[in-house]
């Protein structure tokens, strides 16, 4: 294996993009506003969309609420591009917001409370919450999905087929929604339960072919546990309209490494999946209910106890569990380049991830309130001081 001129090995590596949902606080009540409307009129009319072509890092979207918008990155290669492209995507917000009067912050759910009612108004909005009722009301939680090139739905049914067991894992190591409405959930990630009461949420057992996912897809559609494709909620997914598979069982980050590092075993599961696929290695079958087991323990506990350990099927320490994922997807990390970063930030996650660096905050501050505040400046230095990257990168 060669490498190019930065160190990066010359193969074909997937490209991957990052998809995140933040949530617009007013900074002096630390309560959530629906004020996406002020925001993106203040990004319409001085955002840099105006200076220069625009790439995906200088779109905001909004999203089912209105204290809520939408970031994308471009697809890219390598892990510092997507770092630089989520870094900048963030700066789009955060300066719009703060231009509004308002501060963006990257955290799964509501933690304090604030005016989460008003819907934007958009008739594919309206008509969800028209028709899921209290269940699209109470959805206004932040995600992160990460986007992995396929090379065919073929090939993309086959990796969702294999990846389900280690996604509960990619849950636990994302985790960042412990508080919601100003006290403790006990979960630590109170997201993760709030989002998969969409009837078309959750785990999946195995399609095994293009056909058997077509034919779940339209049953769900026809039952009305979905409106439109978009709302196919499934845990992991074939995007619509872009040849991907889209994972979506993840808190959105408030450290931009943490998410970075989430997308590169992203891609190491989905190439590992692949490659077992084209050897013809059949898919360890799993039960829909074993599945949910293992997402509810993650959920629940995040990196603070034991987790299903997919190749056991039973509980172990969390940090085992965390290093046979990375154990399992080895060869593709290295051959993407980004096995040094993925070992760096995971020995800190198993210890400090986004749920526990809440509680620190609360036990700091003695308050939800200062939970908020420090989430607030955290997601704001992720673009504003964010002037130097690890070694690893």
């Amino acid at each position: 294996m060669t490498a190019d001129a930065a160190g990066y090995p010359s193969v074909m590596v997937r490209k991957l993009g990052i998809e995140e949902e933040l949530l617009l606080f007013d900074p002096e009540s630390g309560e959530v506003v629906p004020a996406a409307p002020s925001v993106l009129k203040q990004f319409r009319e001085h955002g840099p969309g105006r200076r220069r072509a625009r790439v995906a890092t200088d779109e905001l979207d909004h999203e089912l609420f209105r204290h809520q918008l939408e970031t994308r990155t471009d697809p890219v290669v390598r892990v510092t591009d997507a770092l630089d492209q989520l870094i900048a995507a963030r700066r789009t917000a955060g300066e719009a917001a703060r231009a509004a009067g308002l501060a963006a912050g990257a955290c799964g759910i509501v933690p304090l409370g604030g005016d989460r009612s008003v819907v934007t108004p958009n008739d594919r909005y309206r008509d969800m919450v028209d028709t899921y009722g209290e269940i699209a009301r109470t959805g206004g939680t932040c995600g992160m999905h990460v986007h992995v090139d396929i090379g065919s739905d073929e090939e993309g049914v086959a990796v969702i087929d294999r990846i389900a067991p280690w996604l509960p894992v990619l849950v636990a190591l994302a985790a960042n929604s412990p508080y919601v409405d100003g006290r403790d959930s006990g979960y630590a990630s109170w997201r993760a339960q709030v989002w998969g009461r969409w009837p078309s949420a959750g785990p999946t057992e195995q399609f095994e072919t293009v056909a058997g996912y077509r034919e779940v897809c339209r049953m769900l559609l026809d039952v009305g546990a979905a409106r439109d494709p978009g709302m196919l909620y499934f845990d992991a997914r074939l995007s619509t309209g872009q040849p991907t598979v889209e994972v979506r069982v993840c808190d959105v980050c408030t450290d931009p490494l943490d998410a970075v590092t989430i997308g590169a075993l992203v891609r190491g599961l989905v190439e590992t999946a692949a490659a077992e696929w084209a050897d013809g290695r059949p898919a360890a079958p799993w039960r829909a209910e074993a599945l949910r087991a293992a997402h509810w323990r993650s959920s629940r506990f995040g990196m603070a106890d034991s987790l299903v350990h997919p190749l056991v099927r039973e509980l172990r320490p969390a940090q085992e569990v965390v290093a046979a994922l990375v154990e399992a997807v080895e060869p593709a990390l290295a051959g993407a380049g980004d096995l040094d970063l993925v070992r760096g930030r995971l020995e800190r996650a198993v210890n400090d991830n986004g749920a526990t660096r809440q509680r620190a905050a609360f036990e700091r501050a003695g308050a939800v309130r200062g939970v908020v505040d420090d989430l607030i400046a955290r997601t704001e230095a992720s673009w504003q001081d964010h002037d130097s990257r690890p070694e690893s990168l």
